[in-house]
């Protein structure tokens, strides 16, 4: 028996118990699991530390340690993410349609439970309570797999969940972590069909495509956010200004922030040489621009084909101007990841166009993309950020880890 089919068997009996928990139990257990991550933050902190220390050792950006951080208010926060979660109605038992049909059989479609959901995912060790703190709502198992980078966070996050869990009697086996790091173990995990009823990846553009090509398990695809911002002719242009300066630089690490400007010829002359000196005030950027836009900057450097198409998760961002909002749409629509993209304009029907024509999970008017996240949607936590279109699209809350299943109830029918 190999350890994912050890994982695996925990996991499908621990699902199968904690699926009769009432939403009261389950709110309780959430809201001791929020107390001991409090209670435990000296712990977490000093396993946490090892994972830092190991990140500078190996020369991983700041930004990318800025993720890996954990401090006792972002514990703090994590915990109170915890209890917002056990605050969500819950939706399990939900009725979704209920009917008579033609042959006197009373038919209702109600939520239930997936059963085991797997999770990999890098970096964020808040990941792993997000993820089990939704799926233990919704009365599923998980298996979380994190990266190498904060194995010791994740670990100890993990560790102090399952005591809260076990201290009641419920078994801790409905969140457990692969702590074999290793390729091969993901793989292992990713084809898990005997065990595993959703797969759900999240990170960058690489660990995406793998899951993608490897999985035989259903996956729900997440997370990677080349984002637009479109600063239209009619635009505000210090509203536009704020908007991108906050998309870009508030927290260029996250999947919302913004990689891609895209600028209307008309205003180009005027917005962009004053976009580049505000934004220098707030923190150096560099933009890898196109031709037009290379003239009119004074920083700015040659974009390659590629940059256009780049998830940066850093201080860099590409530059292109447009002569229409048909040209920045259809320009979106060929480099985006379906994930966040916003225009910023005062002329309504052009917003409208824009939205309903740019393919994508949220699409914004005068708003930065950074406000794509399941607390602000009032989701609760966010298990990740769809950006298919099956099953579950855009931040997905408690309902994206449901199924259905349908109840029947006859008199004796029989089919003719």
């Amino acid at each position: 028996m190999t350890y994912i089919d050890t994982l695996g068997q925990q996991a499908k009996v621990a699902g199968r118990r904690i699926a009769k928990l009432s939403t009261a139990a389950k709110n309780d257990l959430l809201n001791q699991v929020a107390k001991a991550l409090v209670a435990e933050s000296a712990y977490i902190i000093t396993e946490n530390a090892k994972d830092m220390a190991n990140a500078k050792e190996n020369g991983i950006s700041e930004i990318m340690q800025d993720r890996l951080l954990l401090t006792e208010d972002r514990i703090a926060g994590i915990a109170e993410g915890v209890r917002q979660v056990a605050d969500l109605q819950d939706p399990i038992g939900q009725v979704v349609r209920g009917y008579t049909n033609l042959d006197g059989l009373k038919i209702v479609q109600k939520r239930v439970p997936m059963g085991v959901i797997a999770m990999i995912f890098e970096s964020r060790p808040n990941v792993s309570i997000d993820a089990f703190s939704l799926a233990f709502k919704t009365n599923n198992a998980i298996i979380l797999r994190g990266g190498r980078d904060a194995i010791n966070s994740n670990k100890a996050l993990v560790t102090v969940a399952r005591k809260a869990l076990e201290n009641p009697g419920i078994t801790a086996d409905a969140v457990q972590l692969v702590e074999d790091t290793s390729h091969e173990v993901a793989e292992e995990l990713m084809a898990a069909t005997k065990y595993v009823d959703l797969l759900i990846p999240r990170g960058g553009a690489r660990l995406i495509q793998t899951v993608k090509e490897k999985a035989k398990v259903p996956v729900i695809e997440t997370g990677v956010g080349n984002c637009h911002i479109y600063v239209d002719k009619y635009a505000d242009l210090d509203m536009a200004t704020q908007i991108v300066i906050n998309a870009k630089t508030q927290r260029p690490s996250v999947c919302n922030a913004a990689e891609s400007l895209v600028v209307h010829a008309d205003i180009a002359e005027d917005f962009l040489p004053n976009l580049e000196k505000a934004i220098s005030k707030v923190q150096a950027v560099e933009f890898r621009a196109d031709e037009t836009a290379l003239k009119l900057m004074e920083k700015a450097v040659p974009a390659s084909p590629e940059d256009f198409a780049t998830e940066f998760l850093d201080y860099i961002m590409s530059v292109k101007v447009v002569d229409s909002l048909d040209e920045a749409i259809d320009w979106i629509n060929t480099y985006t990841t379906s994930h966040s993209e916003a225009i910023v304009t005062q002329d309504i029907s052009r917003a409208e166009q824009f939205q309903d024509d740019v393919d994508a999970a949220a699409v914004y008017v005068n708003a930065s993309t950074r406000f794509t996240d399941g607390f602000v949607f009032g989701l609760g936590a966010e298990i990740g950020i769809s950006t298919q279109k099956m099953h579950a699209r855009g931040p997905m809350g408690l309902e994206a880890l449901t199924s259905t299943k349908f109840y029947i109830n006859g008199q004796g029918q029989i089919r003719e």
